[in-house]
């Protein structure tokens, strides 16, 4: 429609991907994006570690390995269309005992369905062809698993849609949501929008912004503060690319690895502990209302009771440079406590049900002319353009979400 105006609440690199597939999709649509800070990419797409997953991990069929593999893709083709950086530096999946070798061959046969490019599996010889460095007793390698810089790609996703025609609005922090009979007012930095169509891309917010649309409650954000070290600079050559853990069932998160971003630096985390504010990016960032309300969702104290030793050891991980070390010192023996320094920080936006299970999905909410994007974990930095491809089918009835 030539008048037709579509909201986007969230100027991360998901939100800012749904509008420019909006410009795409509907050329002549009008795109207002809503952003409470100053700039684009300011909290998890900022704060990313800048890995471009290939897909290994996750289920076949899911929303993950279907949009992983095409938004990888696709961002890829883009990275090269605006020159922004994009290395394929691959990743070492490493297994060091036996239950992790037994694991991998899990992951190997998930990545073949998943159609990963290029998989191999190597022993201590081809580990160490790869990452002089690192030891184990086998490991994955994924050839084209990249690196690259959201947040240069959050901007220039940002630049297409005022190219377009539309708007970033910043310092509009969106209070209110209403839907009319033939519109969505948007209450947004004290004004009051009109929008044929709202999407809900606020990423540690998202689920208090679909509240306010008439959504559940459930699932509810918890937030997970990732804290990293970084390699000193006469370090950084022991890490050429990426050294992984298995992943191990029993735990929610994957544990510290070693990432190589495109700027030459080499990080090692993060960690994962309980963040008491939505965006406390330091242990002393503390706001009593978001605190109560991670405590109050019965979901938080389930899963506490599920993971209790974890969270305990993550805790200590916080607390004790050695301790933080420790299990990246299985991957890279020759690192230690001496060699790093402390990097920074980012909060995961982690939707919890109400039964303590950590929802692993991507899942998206639709609401009348309101759809929310209501988890959008790891790898949904990859998938971003794959992402707005898919709520966009599902604002269009093409899909149910």
């Amino acid at each position: 429609m030539a008048d037709e105006v579509i909201g986007i609440v969230g100027a991360g690199i998901v939100g800012l991907a749904i509008g420019r597939e909006v410009t795409l999709r509907r050329p002549g649509t009008r795109v207002v994006v809503l952003e409470k800070e100053d700039r684009v990419a300011v909290h998890q797409t900022g704060r990313n570690s800048g890995v471009v997953h290939a897909g290994l991990y996750y289920r076949p069929g899911s929303l993950k390995a279907r949009l992983c593999t095409r938004g990888k893709g696709m961002l890829r083709e883009y990275c090269a269309d605006r020159g922004l950086p994009y290395d394929e530096c691959g990743k070492l999946v490493v297994a060091v005992d036996e239950d992790d070798v037994a694991r991998l061959d899990g992951i190997h046969a998930r990545a073949d369905t998943n159609a990963v490019p290029g998989l191999r599996r190597v022993g201590p010889d081809g580990i160490r062809d790869i990452e002089p460095y690192a030891a184990g007793l086998a490991a994955l390698h994924s050839p084209h698993t990249a690196i690259t810089d959201y947040t240069r790609i959050a901007e220039a996703f940002a630049e297409d849609i005022v190219a377009a025609g539309g708007e970033i609005r910043f310092h509009s922090p969106v209070t209110a949501i209403e839907e009319t009979g033939d519109a969505v007012h948007v209450t947004a930095g004290g004004e009051i929008v009109r929008v044929d169509g709202l999407v809900v891309a606020g990423g540690l917010m998202t689920d208090r912004l679909a509240r306010l649309a008439g959504d559940r409650s459930d699932p509810r954000i918890t937030p997970f503060r990732g804290e990293y070290m970084l390699l000193r600079p006469e370090k950084a050559h022991m890490v050429r690319g990426l050294v992984y853990p298995v992943p191990d069932p029993r735990y929610p998160f994957l544990g510290v690895h070693f990432t190589r971003r495109v700027s030459g630096e080499v990080e090692v985390g993060p960690n994962a502990v309980l963040a008491f504010s939505r965006e406390g990016y330091k242990f002393s960032d503390v706001r009593p209302g978001d605190l109560a309300e991670c405590l109050s969702w019965p979901g938080f104290w389930a899963m506490g009771f599920r993971h209790w030793r974890t969270g305990i050891q993550e805790m200590h991980g916080s607390l004790s440079r050695r301790a933080y070390l420790r299990p990246a010192r299985r991957y890279v023996p020759g690192i230690g406590p001496g060699d790093v320094v402390p990097g920074g920080a980012g909060v995961r936006a982690q939707a919890l049900d109400r039964r303590g299970n950590l929802v692993d999905d991507f899942r998206i909410s639709r609401m009348g002319r309101v759809t929310a994007v209501r988890n959008a974990p790891s790898p949904a930095a990859t998938s971003s353009m794959a992402i707005a491809e898919h709520v966009m089918d599902v604002v269009d009835g093409r899909s149910a979400g």
